[in-house]
């Protein structure tokens, strides 16, 4: 007689639906620099200006200050309003936008010029560096009276000290990127086979882009600076020139709304090289702050 075995009967097992876990929530990190209260950045920005503003008002309300020394804001902006209605702050503005924009064209060409020369080339750096680095350290307003004895007093001594003051900053940072370039970048041009040329223009000037973006900068700060001192001598128009009269006649109120005006140009233009600082250097990755 024979038993015949039935297969054994495997344990029913349960549908991956029922047994797989379920997924956890996924939260989002945030890194804990942007957790900060939502503060626009223009508000930011502005807040030190507005608190200075309200600062200024207070100690003119309070005779801290009189008006013979610092008129309020009040009267800046009413004097301010009267120049610009009688036609003589925007003549005077595109009068010494229009020099500061020779000047500074006249310097970006002379600056850069020599700095590639002295960057690029040894014997270019040995006939000119040594020169440059004596005459950048000679203050350019004590140049003024030998300008006026060469130049004559009308608008050429004006560009040239704007000119000569613009120049030095541009070719320090102009040579300090050129020569900061990385020398592996450089053999590894070669081994790719670039000339000369070729180096000179994917590798040497891309890497001393930034600095010359620096050096622009600090150069139109320089040029308005060179702009006031050009102004007080010999000047029959301009914003300098309303500060001559301004000091004569010792208004007070006259003299802070041209320091404003000026102050205003140079932070527009600021922005202006900022913003294009901002486009030629998307390629590199910066630090924007915390």
């Amino acid at each position: 007689m024979s038993i015949s075995h039935a297969p054994p009967v495997s344990p029913a097992r349960p549908s991956s639906e029922s047994s797989a876990p379920a997924p956890p929530d996924l939260v989002p990190l945030v890194p804990s620099s942007t957790r900060r209260t939502r503060v626009p950045r223009w508000l930011r920005r502005t807040s030190g200006p507005l608190l200075l503003l309200a600062l200024w008002q207070v100690l003119t309300s309070v005779g801290v200050l009189t008006p013979e020394v610092l008129a309020s804001p009040g009267t800046i902006a009413r004097v301010g309003a009267d120049l610009v209605s009688d036609g003589s702050l925007p003549a005077a503005m595109g009068v010494s936008l229009q020099r500061v924009a020779i000047g500074l064209l006249c310097g970006v060409v002379v600056g850069t010029g020599l700095a590639l020369l002295s960057g690029l080339f040894r014997v270019g750096e040995d006939l000119v560096d040594a020169s440059v680095q004596m005459l950048r350290t000679v203050p350019f307003v004590g140049l003024i009276p030998l300008f006026i004895i060469w130049f004559g007093i009308g608008e050429a001594p004006k560009v040239a000290i704007i000119t000569l003051g613009v120049s030095f900053p541009l070719y320090l940072n102009v040579y300090a990127g050129i020569r900061g370039v990385d020398s592996q970048l450089i053999e590894a041009g070669e081994s790719l086979g670039l000339s000369r040329w070729g180096l000179v223009r994917h590798v040497v000037l891309p890497g001393a882009l930034p600095g010359a973006m620096t050096g622009l900068r600090y150069s139109l700060g320089i040029s308005w600076l060179a702009l006031v001192f050009a102004e007080q001598i010999n000047a029959d128009a301009g914003i300098g020139f309303l500060m001559v009269q301004a000091r004569d006649f010792l208004r007070t109120d006259v003299i802070v709304v041209c320091l404003i005006v000026y102050a205003l140009l140079g932070l527009l233009a600021d922005f202006v090289v900022r913003s294009l600082e901002r486009l030629l250097l998307q390629w590199r990755p910066t630090f924007t702050g915390r």
